[in-house]
């Protein structure tokens, strides 16, 4: 499973079989911060907020979508992008189509939240951030200093940030159906971590007012 540049690979194996214990158990060993997964403060700064302190209402409520995908390979998205007010518990996602490149080298191309577009969000209100692609800022290369300016300014706003959501184009077009869409990020409950993978669930509602 592709990870972030550096992050622990991935490594699924049998730890017990039906044929020598009696039953099948899985031995899985991965990072905090693989595939869907969310970021708390913490991610960031030893001070700041674990997961397990955060209130779980801050993983599930309306989605505010942001239709990013006419950015290109390693673009930046600027303020004009993102919504100016957020409603208290809603979540705003990016959708920036990048998660049709998983597994390609192109994936970590991806466009990323500028810190004027990270300020603007942070004063809009939104207090969950996703996004379909491997981060909110620039992946740099092996090269390059490493340096993570959004994820600065909205993990010391308190916000909590979703990465490497997938088929987020889906709930576009069910926006444009007249559809809500409720989203729900419920991450494992690993006490005084900084991350946890996520089972990212939409639930599109044809009733609703559009988000």
């Amino acid at each position: 499973m592709p990870v972030y540049p550096g992050d622990p690979e991935v490594e699924v194996s049998a730890a017990l079989t039906v044929a020598d214990s009696g039953v099948n158990v899985r031995r899985v060993h991965l990072g905090s911060q693989t595939g869907t997964h969310v970021d708390a403060p913490y991610h960031i700064d030893d001070a700041l907020p674990r997961l397990d302190e955060i209130p779980l209402d801050r993983f599930t409520g309306p989605a505010v979508l942001v239709d990013a995908r006419q950015y290109g390979p390693a673009a930046e998205i600027g303020p004009e992008a993102v919504p100016t007010a957020v409603a208290d518990g809603a979540i705003v996602v990016i959708v920036t189509g990048w998660s049709a490149h998983w597994g390609t080298d192109e994936y970590l191309r991806h466009p990323y939240l500028g810190t004027r577009a990270a300020r603007a969000l942070v004063a809009s209100g939104a207090r969950t951030v996703a996004v379909d692609a491997a981060s909110v800022d620039r992946t740099t290369g092996p090269a390059e200093p490493f340096a993570l300016p959004a994820h600065e300014i909205l993990c010391r706003a308190g916000v909590v940030i979703a990465e490497n959501l997938t088929g987020a184009e889906r709930l576009l077009a069910a926006r444009h159906a007249g559809h809500t869409i409720e989203l729900f990020l419920f991450p494992l409950s690993l006490a005084g971590a900084d991350g946890a993978p996520i089972r990212a669930i939409a639930r599109a509602d044809p009733r609703g007012t559009p988000a």
